[in-house]
C-alpha cells in the first residue's frame, strides 16, 4: 500500500478551502428605457437590408442608365445616317430639298414625336427644324423652300453630346449639309419589348427588395432570440443568486462566446456558493473554538464564586490554561489573517538552511523529551549549498508548526526526524514522524482552518487546527509549495519546498494522489 500524497503551493494548484472570500453588492435597478436587445437586433437586420437594397438599386440604376444611353445613341446614329443618305440621294436628283420633302422625310423616318430632326445646308443655315411651329405652312406661304431662320425659335439642344450629327455626303464626296437628331424623352427610341423588359426589371427589383427586407426582419428576430435566450438565462440566474438562491445555474454548455460566458458564470456561482458555505463553516468553527475555553473558564470561575470549588492553585491553573489556549487561538487566527491578506511584511535574508533548521531542532529538544518523543536532525544535502532567500521568523514559525503537529499525533516513544535536502532549483525542509497518520480522503482538507485528524486528541494536546493553514500561507508567501505523504498507522511526512531565489510569481496550489 502506497502512502497518499498531496502537494500545496506555487508549483501545484488546489482550491484552498481556508482562504475563501465573498462579497455582496447591493443591486441597482436599471432605469434605462427603450427597445429591447432583440428588437434592436431585428431592426438592425432590417435597416442593413434596406441600405443594401438601396445601394443595389442605385448601382443597377447607374448601370441601366449607361446601357440605355448607349442603346439610345446607337439608335439615333442609325436614324441620322439613314436620313442623311436619303437627303443625299434627293440632292443629287433635284439639286436641293423642299420643305415639304424634308417634312415627309421627317414623318417617315422618325418613329415618335419625341424625336427631333434638324437639317442644315452647306453654309450652316438651318433649312428645316421639326421643332419650328408650322414650319411647312410658313414655307409654303412665302413661296420659298427656306423658312425664315430669324423668326422661328428652335428647341434643339445646344449640347453636342445630347444630339447626333451626320454629314450629307454626295457620291463624289461633297458635303452639302448636315442632319442633326435628338430625343426629347427617355422612351422615344425604346421598342415595346425594350419598355416591357425595363418595367419587368424594375418590378422584379422592387419585389426582391420587399422580400429581402422581410427575410432580414425574420432572420433578425430568429437570431436575436437565439442570442438573447442564453442571455436571459444568465440574467435570470444572476437574479436568483442575488435573491439568495446560490444553487441556481445557467446550465449553458458550448463552444461559442455566450455559452462560454454561461459556463464561466456557473463556475463563478459555484465558487461563490462554496466560499460562502466555507465562510459560514469557518465562522461556526471559530465560534466553537472560542466558546469551549470560555465556557470552561466561566464554569470554573462561577464554581469558585459559589464555593463549589476552592480558589486554589489547581483551579486557577485551569483558568489560566484555558486563557492561554484562547490566546493561542486568537494569535494563530491573527497570523493566518495577516498571511492571507499579505499584511505581514517579508523581511528577506540570506540564510543557510542546514544550520538554521539545526538550531530550530536543538531549541525543541527539551519539549519533545518532555513528551517522551525522540527528535533528530538529518543533513541530507551531501555538502551541496543550501542557501535560500527567506524571512527567518516566518520559516521558523512554519517549521515549528510542523514539528508541533508531529508531536501531537505521535505516540510516546515515537520518532520525529527533521531533515534538509537540496535540488537544483529549491531546498526542502522535511518533517517526518511515526504518528497515527492521515487517511487518504482527508489529505485534501488538512490545510483548512480547524481541521484535525483526531479532534479529541488534538484538543487534549492543545491543538487548534490552524497551524497547518498558517504554514501553508507562509510557504506560499515565499513562492514555494508544501507536500505531504501519509499512511494510517505508520506516520506522516511534510516537505516544504522553498526556491533558492525569491520571485514575484503568484502562489497557487494543486492536489496529487
Amino acid at each position: 500500500m502506497f502512502p497518499a500524497r498531496v502537494e500545496i503551493g506555487q508549483k501545484h494548484k488546489q482550491q484552498d478551502e481556508a482562504s475563501s472570500r465573498a462579497s455582496w453588492n447591493t443591486p441597482r435597478s436599471d432605469t434605462r428605457s427603450g427597445m429591447s436587445y432583440a428588437t434592436r437586433m431585428a431592426s438592425s437586420f432590417a435597416l442593413t437590408s434596406v441600405m443594401t437594397v438601396l445601394v443595389l438599386v442605385g448601382v443597377v440604376a447607374v448601370v441601366w442608365s449607361g446601357v440605355f444611353s448607349d442603346y439610345t445613341r446607337a439608335n439615333m446614329t442609325d436614324i441620322a445616317q439613314s436620313t442623311a443618305q436619303r437627303l443625299a440621294q434627293e440632292y443629287e436628283l433635284n439639286g436641293g430639298w423642299s420643305t415639304s420633302y424634308l417634312a415627309s422625310v421627317a414623318d417617315s423616318t422618325l418613329s415618335s414625336d419625341d424625336i427631333g430632326l434638324q437639317v442644315v445646308d452647306a453654309e450652316g443655315t438651318i433649312i428645316y427644324d421639326d421643332s419650328w411651329p408650322a414650319a411647312a405652312m410658313v414655307g409654303s406661304t412665302q413661296g420659298s423652300s427656306e423658312p425664315s431662320s430669324h423668326s422661328l425659335i428652335s428647341s434643339a439642344p445646344t449640347d453636342a453630346a445630347a444630339s447626333v450629327t451626320r454629314d450629307i455626303t454626295l457620291t463624289d464626296g461633297t458635303v452639302v449639309g448636315q442632319v442633326r437628331l435628338w430625343v426629347f424623352g427617355s422612351d422615344a427610341l425604346l421598342s415595346k419589348a425594350d419598355t416591357a423588359f425595363r418595367d419587368r426589371t424594375f418590378n422584379a427589383m422592387f419585389l426582391a427588395s420587399i422580400i429581402a427586407v422581410a427575410i432580414s426582419v425574420i432572420i433578425g428576430i430568429l437570431v436575436s432570440r437565439m442570442l438573447t435566450n442564453p442571455l436571459r438565462r444568465i440574467t435570470g440566474t444572476a437574479k436568483q443568486i442575488c435573491d439568495g438562491d446560490l444553487s441556481a445555474r445557467t446550465g449553458l454548455k458550448g463552444d461559442d462566446e455566450i455559452d462560454r460566458l454561461g459556463e464561466t458564470f456557473d463556475e463563478m456561482a459555484t465558487s461563490l456558493e462554496k466560499d460562502l458555505k466555507h465562510e459560514r463553516r469557518i465562522t461556526s468553527d471559530v465560534a466553537h473554538e472560542l466558546r469551549t475555553p470560555l465556557m470552561a473558564m466561566l464554569a470554573t470561575v462561577e464554581a469558585m464564586q459559589d464555593g463549589v470549588l476552592p480558589t486554589d492553585d489547581e483551579h486557577l491553573e485551569t483558568v489560566a490554561s484555558e486563557t492561554r489556549r484562547l490566546s493561542r487561538l486568537v494569535q494563530q487566527m491573527l497570523d493566518l489573517s495577516r498571511m492571507e491578506n499579505r499584511t505581514a511584511p517579508l523581511k528577506l535574508e540570506r540564510i543557510d538552511t542546514v544550520s538554521f533548521v539545526r538550531r530550530i531542532v536543538d531549541s525543541q529538544q527539551q519539549l519533545f523529551s518532555d513528551h517522551d518523543l525522540r527528535l533528530r536532525f538529518s543533513d541530507d544535502t551531501q555538502g551541496r549549498p543550501s542557501d535560500i532567500e527567506a524571512d527567518p521568523d516566518m520559516v521558523t514559525q512554519a517549521v515549528v508548526n510542523l514539528m508541533s503537529n508531529a508531536m501531537r499525533y505521535t505516540p510516546e516513544g515515537g520518532w520525529v526526524v527533521v531533515s534538509v535536502r537540496t535540488s537544483r532549483r529549491n531546498v526542502q525542509i522535511i518533517v517526518s514522524d511515526t504518528g497515527i497518520g492521515i487517511a487518504k480522503e482527508d489529505l485534501s482538507r488538512i490545510f483548512g482552518r480547524f481541521w484535525r485528524a483526531d479532534a479529541s486528541r488534538a484538543r487534549e494536546a492543545g491543538g487548534l487546527g490552524v497551524g497547518l493553514s498558517v504554514t501553508k500561507q507562509i510557504v506560499e508567501r515565499h513562492h514555494g509549495y508544501i507536500s505531504v505523504e501519509s499512511e494510517l498507522g505508520k506516520g506522516t511526512t511534510f516537505t516544504i519546498h522553498l526556491p533558492r531565489e525569491h520571485t514575484a510569481e503568484p502562489s497557487s496550489s494543486t492536489i496529487e494522489h
